[in-house]
């Protein structure tokens, strides 16, 4: 029997490990066995200042009430030019990296910016000396990522290093063309960083695309990122089925 694939999975902004992994319970019951998704939690526990107003808050106001927080990766300063707590994140998932081998990672929204700023940083780790351990970098670079309804940050220091160049790690970028959280062109922009990026859309807003043809395209896609996956385009989407959690890590 083959190995299973062991992928990192980072939920998006107001959501935790707990929402996303019952989120994403049709793709994970269409992988099986074939792939371990390890589920965590951002560093940064949102208060209910920082909800106010935000269009994810109606999309995850009741998932949030079951669980113990609503969490985020980063959130902007006024002046829009530093991510307050980006270092922390960086510095946490530095230290789940360290503890296991991971062949890729997934994220959606905030987490999928977040995993494909991991992604470039794993390929030039140098270029952030506090994400490495003893002068090395924690991880090896990732086989692939995946980023649904990601978009590109600009402004903080810390990106615009990560971005001075482009990365080559095989990244596939869903994007929702009704997206009015994260719009197409948000997502597109992301996608031009990336040397050796697959671009998907599908007609649905702000979600994880998950019919049929969706489930199985991801679930080969995680296993085969190289191969010749048929596209699932021209089909719509549909909000996730919840399901019950999987492996979850708190940091």
């Amino acid at each position: 029997m083959a190995t299973p694939k062991t992928v990192l999975v980072l939920h998006g902004y107001t959501q935790n490990a707990t929402i996303f992994s019952k989120r994403l319970g049709a793709l994970r019951r269409e992988c099986g066995k074939s792939v371990d998704f390890v589920f965590v939690d951002a560093p940064i526990i949102l208060q209910p200042a920082d909800l106010v107003g935000s269009r994810l808050e109606a999309l995850n106001a009741a998932e949030v009430a079951g669980t113990n927080d609503a969490r985020a990766w980063w959130k902007w300063d006024r002046s829009k030019t530093h991510a307050q707590g980006l270092p922390e994140a960086l510095e946490a998932i530095r230290d789940v990296l360290k503890t296991r081998t991971f062949d890729g990672v997934l994220g959606f929204s905030q987490g999928a910016t977040f995993a494909a700023l991991l992604t470039a940083l794993l390929e030039r780790p140098e270029v952030y000396p506090p994400f490495l351990i003893d002068g090395q970098a924690p991880h090896p670079p990732f086989k692939f990522c995946v980023a649904v309804s990601g978009f590109r940050m600009v402004g903080d220091p810390i990106v615009d290093a990560i971005y001075e160049t482009t990365f080559s790690t095989p990244t596939l970028h869903v994007i929702g063309k009704n997206d009015v959280v994260v719009i197409e062109e948000r997502s597109h922009q992301l996608a031009k960083i990336s040397t050796n990026a697959r671009v998907e859309e599908h007609d649905g807003g702000h979600f994880v695309p998950s019919k049929a043809n969706w489930r199985k395209f991801l679930a080969a896609y995680l296993l085969d990122p190289t191969g010749n996956v048929p596209s699932p385009s021209n089909t719509s989407g549909t909000a996730t089925p919840t399901d019950p959690p999987h492996q979850t890590m708190k940091l």
